[in-house]
């Protein structure tokens, strides 16, 4: 019916399935070591409307002051202070 619009995924990204409770704690393991392992933030709802210019860089330092206590927070300010590479 050409209903379906089909994206393919590149190197980079993985597909989690989370339906069960088991592969939601496999999920979050997951996430949990890229993010040590390499120093990252996997999906961060600022970041990513701050890219896509759905809030502002007044937004996006409001959000980093709310969590500064938190590498969450940390990572806002660099993402701010233009640290962050893609």
């Amino acid at each position: 019916m050409g209903k379906i619009d089909v994206k393919l995924l590149g190197r980079g990204y993985a597909w989690i399935d989370t339906g069960t409770v088991d592969s939601l704690v496999e999920a979050t393991e997951f996430v949990k070591t890229i993010q040590k392992r390499q120093g990252i933030v996997i999906s961060a709802p600022e970041e990513i409307a701050f890219i896509n210019n759905w809030i502002s860089k007044a937004d996006l330092i409001k959000s980093a002051k709310r969590y500064r206590n938190s590498l969450y927070g940390k990572h806002l300010l660099n993402v701010i202070e233009d640290k962050i590479r893609y």
